[in-house]
């Protein structure tokens, strides 16, 4: 009996010693909704789907300090659907995020899977951050929106970043990993951005190669946010160069508001256009929305979208999109 105490003491005093030198978290998010949709060409469909407003997530996140101002910090977070148990990001892992890396006086470097830069941008921008009816991400619901065809991680990526005063920058390489050649399936992304008071800009680019090497998908994004306290402004542009589509040639615009209702709502709105210049294809998106803080880490939200499709030649594809829902954060 005096054996196992003592054993229990030693575990506890390593233990003690391990967490006073790592500071590990564990986070999550889980966020379910009921969701419907249709076009005037399909009939509606009612789902329940899971991250609707964010992606259910499950992570770790931790850092050591190092001594002589330096440190080093992990990040491994999975993305899983809530509403049937299966696997997010083509049933990876740690699809979301996957990453080590070291930060001092000189900024952060890290090393692995990674959000773009360009994704990073437009959520601070969008006045529903990514997510719900009037996300500027880009989807397969749409097929239209800012971040493209290359989504919102990269895979092997040497990722720097640097906040000095009111601003910050990244600028993030990916490995495309080809035998032979350093061009095949490479993604580049860069961002820089200021923020002091009511202002917040950004300007981001991402350039991604295709497995030949031959063909690239470029965009440039800009964006800002102003605060006049009771209502915030947003808006940004984009210019697309998609050389993997048939029509490569868009520049998308968003102008948004976003407010604060009481003590624990807020509402927002946006409208999107997108118009691809080579084939005069445009598309239109009206969206609103709210959120109601229950408490600091959950909350009730519901929005709701129109979109209309213009193809030269064929009738409009008008839609809606309507979803109501919970998030917990822990």
């Amino acid at each position: 009996m005096k054996k196992s105490l003592l054993a229990l003491a030693v575990l506890a005093s390593f233990a003690g010693v391990a967490s006073a030198q790592t500071n590990v978290t564990v986070y999550g998010v889980v966020d379910m909704g009921l969701q419907r949709t249709d076009t005037n060409t399909t009939d509606p469909k009612w789902a329940l789907d899971s991250g609707l407003q964010s992606g259910s997530r499950l992570g770790f996140k931790g850092t050591e300090d190092l001594g002589g101002g330096l440190s080093a910090s992990f990040q491994l977070e999975n993305g899983f659907n809530a509403d049937d148990g299966t696997l997010a990001q083509g049933g990876r892992l740690f699809g979301r995020q996957a990453w080590v890396g070291l930060n001092g006086g000189f900024g952060s470097v890290k090393l692995g899977r990674q959000n773009t830069p360009i994704y990073v941008a437009v959520s601070t921008i969008d006045p529903f951050e990514a997510g719900l009816a009037g996300s500027l991400e880009r989807n397969a619901t749409t097929n239209y929106g800012t971040v493209n065809t290359y989504g919102t991680r990269m895979n092997d990526t040497v990722n720097y970043s640097l906040t000095a005063g009111a601003f910050s920058g990244q600028v993030a390489y990916g490995f495309g990993e080809a035998f032979g050649d350093t061009t095949a399936n490479r993604q580049l992304g860069l961002s820089l951005g200021y923020a002091n008071g009511p202002v917040n800009a950004v300007l981001a680019y991402h350039q991604q190669e295709n497995p030949a090497g031959t063909l690239s998908d470029k965009t440039w994004f800009v964006g800002g946010t102003y605060n006049f306290g009771a209502v915030k402004a947003h808006a940004s542009y984009a210019d697309n160069k998609i050389e993997t589509s048939a029509n490569p040639k868009s520049r998308d615009y968003m102008l948004g508001v976003s407010a604060p209702v009481g003590a624990a709502g807020s509402i927002m709105g946006s409208f999107q256009h997108e118009k691809n210049r080579d084939s005069d294809v445009k598309f239109n998106e009206f969206a609103v929305g709210y959120t109601h803080n229950l408490s600091k880490r959950t909350n009730l939200y519901t929005s709701l979208g129109y979109t209309k499709l213009e193809v030269p030649g064929v009738d409009d594809v008008k839609g809606n999109k309507f979803n109501v829902g919970i998030r917990h954060k822990f």
